[in-house]
């Protein structure tokens, strides 16, 4: 069960193809719009109401660009999700109903751990962001960084309240519901904390070492790949990479911008600037370029056209900063918000980026610069290739399974 943006969902689609393989039958229950994901994987899928588009395309969405701080941009974000989050569970119930585990997303585990408890299936938690408190760094919703030890665990602490706040209209209701005794929502947290609830986190500890004061049972399984089997490029694509040197990527995925043409010439002036070829994925943010040396694409599997590029230019979303750092090839990352910036200085610290440059900050100056560095600087691309070759070797999915298995799943 998994709730927010394409990256919130289609590492998922791989996770549950793996389950599959080893015997399970696996469902994915998120929003009806992300359907073709699991097209060909053999998964079932249970489609939620909402459409997380129409939501960030609406006036409070494109509020999230005005919210300056990441604490801002969060009360911001909590406030929209607490408004669509009952509209969504009644198929959350339903489609526990059929289940004998709930896997659960961080965004949705506060009420799909509710619902395993009030129909006596057991769960599991698994995040693709670090979410619990801990002493090492800031939460990565909340742009990451350090605080000093004491502030980054209050502010985890914090953190986890919010997206308990997101159900805490909702929650209530389903206890009644299935028979539960009310709980306070802050309550309902350490609870789960107190009796170690599993949870299993899809990123390597290559790129975030695991917080030596995390409690037992939050572990790291590695990456969870987007079910991408049979993944091929479009002949124009391929067309356009054999006609010329590597091109570099630039997409923001499932981020919206305020003004994408601007941004889309900044871009073009950039590339040029610093004498490359341009693959431009439109995205949710709407952007566009012209010219023999820029072609514009829809959706293309990461898998397939990353390996091909001389960098990658994107979002920091958790799902592209792990396809990029697979492919191994060099990053220039453009943290929007949430956990870009965390994602970003991770890029940043493992050698693999010269800098982030914040959409705030953007300029065809700042981005040539960028794009410079991190492809005519040869220790960039040997970093990369070297990580991903390590990254490429886990197995994300083993560990989940084992889990799953123990569960008599």
């Amino acid at each position: 069960m998994t709730a927010g943006s394409r990256g919130d969902v289609a590492p998922f689609t791989g996770l549950g193809y793996g389950l599959r393989q080893a015997g399970h039958e696996v469902t994915l229950v998120t929003h009806g719009s992300f359907a073709p994901l699991v097209t060909g994987s053999g998964l079932g899928f249970h489609a939620l109401p909402v459409d997380p588009r129409a939501v960030l395309e609406s006036s409070r969405g494109q509020g999230l660009h005005r919210s300056g701080s990441g604490a801002g941009k969060l009360l911001r974000a909590v406030a929209m999700a607490r408004a669509v989050a009952g509209r969504i569970t009644d198929d959350l119930v339903a489609a526990a109903r059929t289940s004998d585990v709930l896997l659960l997303s961080g965004s949705l585990a506060p009420l799909g751990h509710v619902i395993g408890e009030g129909l006596s299936l057991p769960s599991i938690g698994v995040y693709l962001q670090p979410l619990a408190p801990t002493r090492e760094f800031a939460p990565p919703m909340l742009g990451g960084g350090s605080w000093g030890a004491v502030g980054n665990r209050v502010a985890g602490h914090g953190v986890g309240l919010a997206v308990e706040q997101v159900f805490a209209a909702t929650v209530p209701a389903v206890r009644r519901r299935l028979g539960l005794p009310r709980v306070r929502t802050g309550a309902a947290l350490r609870a789960r904390e107190r009796r170690g609830w599993p949870v299993h986190h899809g990123f390597s500890p290559l790129v975030v070492p695991r917080p030596r004061d995390w409690r037992e049972g939050l572990d790291m399984a590695g990456y969870w790949w987007p079910y991408d089997v049979e993944a091929q490029l479009p002949p124009e694509l391929r067309d356009f990479l054999d006609a010329g040197a590597p091109p570099v990527y630039v997409g923001l995925g499932s981020a919206t911008v305020p003004d994408p043409e601007r941004l889309s010439a900044d871009i073009v002036r950039a590339l040029r600037r610093a004498g490359l070829r341009g693959v431009i994925q439109q995205g949710w943010a709407g952007l566009a370029a012209e010219g023999d040396d820029m072609l514009t694409v829809a959706e293309v599997a990461h898998s397939a056209l990353f390996p091909r590029m001389a960098a990658v230019v994107h979002h920091a979303g958790a799902g592209t900063t792990a396809a990029g750092l697979r492919a191994g090839v060099p990053a220039v990352p453009v943290p929007i918000q949430f956990d870009g910036g965390f994602w970003s200085a991770r890029l940043v610290a493992l050698g693999v980026a010269p800098r982030a440059v914040p959409l705030r900050r953007l300029t065809t100056d700042t981005l040539a610069s960028a794009l410079a560095r991190a492809t005519r600087d040869a220790g960039y691309r040997e970093r990369a290739q070297a990580l991903g070759v390590r990254i490429r070797g886990e197995d994300g999915v083993a560990p989940v399974l084992e889990a799953v298995n123990r569960l008599g799943g």
